[in-house]
């Protein structure tokens, strides 16, 4: 048997500017994308068997351990792409990073699935073809694999590294509340105003300059959802510089924090930026 255990680490969105809905389905956006040091682990462990057997535990509640869950997803697809037979995967998910939540948090598992199963059967695959089956699962696979501070366009899942910032983070997410990406962009795609504040390429002038770009943050995606949660009102009520990340439900400032919220609210303090992506802490 052998064994691996993988960080998954959460993104927040610096910026989310949506450009125009596509023939498929989905948006084109533009957003700058940071990787920080919240993480799910993943513990994969390998040995033979009859057949291709995949097995998904965790010590969450909120996520389905079946095929459909994006972990399962992406071993599935590994061992299809690979052509490697024979083999049951057993997957422990250690999850800390809230479900539903904007943050990535089943797009970097599905990341570090492709990445563990990679290096433990000796890198069958590329990275360049890593990051085409990325592409295929999620929009958001391609970041977390890669890692850093991200400017991802298309529907997220063509990237380009960028040069880091350092800042703290806090991220302030409602305990009862989820927002899928389904409903924040339907939400969207019916307002009849559409702000163009043009910020991603304000924070990419700031980045390059190592400029201060906390008054160019900013998130398309809030606006849509925003009236339609007291939870979220409150959030920005008491902390006005803080952004919603994806779809939400979380927020974050790019700052440390005196919580002045109740107990239906879940505060992650003392995090930071962070340079990598999806990372094997031990072999």
């Amino acid at each position: 048997m052998k064994s691996v255990t993988v960080k998954c680490p959460a993104k927040i969105n610096l910026t989310l500017e949506i450009v125009n809905r596509r023939e498929d389905g989905f948006h084109n956006i533009k957003s700058i994308m940071q990787m920080v040091d919240l993480y799910d682990t993943l513990t994969i462990s390998v040995s033979e068997n009859s057949h291709n057997e995949i097995i998904l535990n965790g010590n969450s509640d909120e996520i389905p351990y079946n095929e459909k869950n994006l972990v399962y997803k992406a071993a599935d697809l590994f061992f299809k792409e690979s052509g490697i037979e024979g083999v049951k995967a057993e997957i422990f998910i250690d999850k800390k990073i809230p479900v539903a939540a904007g943050l990535a948090g089943g797009s970097t598992d599905a990341a570090g699935t492709f990445f563990a199963l990679n290096e433990i059967f000796d890198r069958p695959l590329t990275k360049e073809k890593l990051h085409e089956l990325c592409a295929g699962l999620g929009s958001d696979l391609n970041v977390c694999l890669e890692g850093g501070c991200v400017l991802a366009t298309s529907r997220g899942e063509k990237i380009r590294r960028l040069k880091a910032a350092s800042y703290p983070v806090t991220i302030i997410k409602p305990k009862n509340l989820g927002i899928s990406a389904k409903e924040a962009y339907t939400k969207y795609s019916l307002k009849e105003n559409k702000p163009k504040y043009n910020m991603t390429e304000k924070m990419l002038e700031a980045l390059n300059l190592g400029e201060d770009i906390t008054k160019y943050l900013y998130n398309d995606l809030e606006y849509a959802v925003y009236d339609d949660y007291k939870e979220l009102q409150t959030i920005k009520d008491i902390y006005p510089d803080s952004i919603m990340s994806g779809s939400g439900s979380s927020y974050f400032v790019l700052r440390d924090i005196e919580s002045a919220l109740n107990n239906d609210y879940q505060i992650i303090s003392g995090l930071k930026f962070i340079d990598n992506g999806v990372k094997i802490i031990n072999n």
